[in-house]
Order: C-alpha cells, then sequence, then structure tokens
C-alpha cells in the first residue's frame, strides 16, 4: 500500500493486515511510514514498512524488491500515494511548470512505475490484483489535480486490459469529501459544508468507509470486475 503513513492510505494498511495480509507499508514519510507498520505489529499483524519515493523508477523497483525479499512474493498493489496535504492551489495557466511535473509525476505517473515494479511477481504467482485511488475530483474539472485522477481512471482501464491475460484485475476506488487531516487542510470548511449539504449522504466520508471497498475489489468476491472506477462518495457523483 503505497502512501500508507496516514489517512485513507493507513485504512487500507490497517485493514488488510487485520484481514490477514502481509502488508507492506510503503511511505516516503519514514516516520509515519514506521508508525504505521509498527501498530500493525503491535496489533499481532505482519507488515513492513518501506521507503519509497513513487516518482522514482528506481525507488518503485527497490520497493517491490523489498516485498518479496520479506514475504515471498506480491499479490496485490494499492496505488494511493498522492501528493494532497500541502498541496499548491493554483491555475493551470500559471502553476510552476516545475512542481507540476513532479505533482504528475507522483500523482499520475507513480501508479504506472508502481505496477511495472510488481506486475511481474504477480504474475508469477498465478495473478494478483491492483487499485489505484482515484477521485471524484475526476470528473469536477478541478485543476491538475483532477487532470492526474481523470488520467488515473484511464490508465486503471489501459492496465486492466494489459494484465487481464496474466489473470491480474485492475480496478480504481474514488473517494468524495473523506474527513482527513489531509481534506482538513486543503478544502475551506464553507466549501466543504456547502458540498456535503448537496450530496444524498450529507456527511463527510472516513478512512473506514473506503476500507470495505478495497477488500472487496481485491478479494475473490471480485473475480470478474476490471477496468472499474468504484465510487465511495455518499452519491456525490452519479454517472450514466
Amino acid at each position: 500500500v503505497t502512501g500508507a503513513g496516514q489517512g485513507i492510505g493507513e485504512g487500507y494498511a490497517k485493514g488488510l493486515a487485520a484481514e490477514g495480509a502481509r502488508v507492506v507499508v510503503a511511505e516516503i514519510n519514514e516516520a509515519q511510514g514506521s508508525r504505521v507498520a509498527g501498530e500493525i505489529e503491535k496489533a499481532g499483524g505482519k507488515a513492513r514498512f518501506v521507503r519509497v519515493d513513487v516518482a522514482s523508477p528506481e525507488s518503485t523497483r527497490a520497493m517491490a524488491k523489498a516485498a518479496v525479499d520479506a514475504f515471498g512474493g506480491i499479490d496485490y498493489l494499492v496505488n494511493n500515494a498522492a501528493i494532497y496535504h500541502g498541496m499548491q492551489i493554483a491555475p493551470l495557466i500559471s502553476v510552476d511548470w516545475e512542481y507540476y511535473k513532479r505533482f504528475m509525476d507522483v500523482n499520475m505517473n507513480g501508479a504506472l512505475l508502481c505496477v511495472r515494479a510488481c506486475y511481474e511477481s504477480m504474475a508469477k504467482r498465478g495473478g494478483g490484483a491492483i487499485i489505484n485511488q482515484s477521485s471524484t475530483a475526476a470528473w469536477m474539472s478541478i485543476g491538475y489535480y483532477g487532470i492526474a485522477k481523470l488520467a488515473l481512471n484511464g490508465l486503471t482501464q489501459s492496465l486492466a486490459r494489459e494484465l487481464g491475460p496474466m489473470k491480474i484485475r485492475v480496478n480504481a476506488i474514488a473517494p468524495g469529501p473523506t474527513d482527513t487531516e489531509a481534506t482538513r487542510t486543503i478544502v475551506p470548511e464553507v466549501i466543504l459544508k456547502q458540498t456535503l449539504s448537496q450530496m444524498p449522504l450529507s456527511r463527510a466520508g472516513t478512512p473506514n468507509d473506503l476500507v470495505g471497498a478495497c477488500l472487496f475489489l481485491l478479494s475473490d468476491a471480485a473475480a470478474w470486475i476490471t477496468g472499474q472506477v468504484l465510487n465511495v462518495d455518499g452519491g456525490q457523483i452519479m454517472r450514466p
């Protein structure tokens, strides 16, 4: 699970560990990643912290090797890492170009690099499942964050076609407004309240609201589901 040092990624890692998975907490923040792995171990689960920069081919390959060395192989990959907490807000026409490129390298290309690093181990083990973390922002024309998530949806479908013959399924989860430290930092309270008031289930989600979808899409219960984007968003976006 990349970006598993806090927020939704932490929820995914702990939820998977609670179901018996041996989890690699892949995180760029060493303190946070070590904390989550330690809390999983303390609760009786099995976890390893591996520092990773998902924008780096070398770092993602090292992450995959560490997972194989620790646990014998890779069955599942959750591409959750993204620049979100502390994200700069700027128009596309004026955002600093170096920041924009770094943002896209992490939020879009990072998922592909992690898949490239992990898929061979999955294939050798007879298949597996991948989840990419999208967002309802993909359908809301919200700057470069939304563009990265929309591209991630396309990546999900393209990879589903490429990896399906290897018995590797690829799906995405698109959360709506979720109560995390990052969201509280990025989204002004007045805008969040207005957004929630317009939703059928008019409350913010929690990381736990996302965990069930993650466990389902990785499980054999979803054995014939691939190339899909599952909204977990209180009804915020209703796609035809």
